[in-house]
């Protein structure tokens, strides 16, 4: 797997200004609780490790959390002015079904320039319980040499709203978990497939360990 060179990394400002719109949503339609964002590296390149239930995670991060997120997002949700948008605050499109070198590329730009990048290793959205992981967060981990922060969202999918039953009950509790952060490689720098597979079981481990403590942490 190789990066492109030539791919343009999206604006920190685009991503600050995406942060800042969360902030107001978020705490605007629920009632976030935020656990352990302190663990987060101040500088310095970061990955989150999120899990995914719910079509509100993503935006759910980008609002609480304490530096401004760039996402890895299935190029079908960049349609129409929504696609502009997410593209204006600094989120990646991604075609998850081919090795997309353009995405790979921004991706570690991202990471070079010392920046946040936000992945669901689960690769789609399911039970959020980090059972399955695809290798990208592995590679991104190992290839930058970037801090995985696991990350928790937890109640986004306890009961429908009333008026919008795709969305959770407006002002319902969410939880966002952020756990300490970890390095995914062995520290020999290896980018084999081989090296690759143990980072990828490294990663479920720690980040099954994070969910694990974050449902005791919360009562969920």
């Amino acid at each position: 797997m190789t990066a492109s060179s030539t791919a343009p990394v999206p604006s920190e400002k685009g991503a600050e200004v995406g942060r800042r719109i969360g902030v107001g949503l978020m705490y605007g339609l629920w009632k976030p609780r935020v656990l352990g964002a302190w663990r987060v590296p101040v500088t310095g390149p970061v990955i989150y490790a999120v899990n995914h239930s719910h079509n509100i995670d993503g935006p759910m991060v980008m609002g609480v959390a304490p530096r401004p997120t760039h996402f890895l997002i299935k190029k079908e949700a960049f349609v129409g002015p929504l696609g502009r948008f997410l593209t204006g605050i600094g989120q990646l499109k991604v075609d998850r079904h081919s090795t997309d070198r353009t995405a790979i590329g921004q991706a570690l730009g991202v990471l070079a320039d010392g920046g946040v990048l936000g992945i669901f290793p689960e690769g789609t959205r399911g039970e959020g319980d980090f059972a399955s992981l695809r290798a990208g967060l592995a590679y991104f981990a190992v290839r930058s040499g970037a801090p995985i922060v696991p990350v928790a969202v937890l109640g986004s999918t306890d009961r429908p709203g009333r008026l919008i039953k795709a969305l959770p009950p407006l002002r319902s509790r969410v939880d966002v978990v952020f756990g300490d952060p970890f390095e995914a490689g062995d520290g020999s720098g290896r980018r084999t497939r081989k090296a690759l597979d143990e980072a990828t079981e490294r990663i479920q481990k720690q980040l099954t360990a994070h969910l694990e403590n974050a449902r005791r942490l919360t009562g969920r």
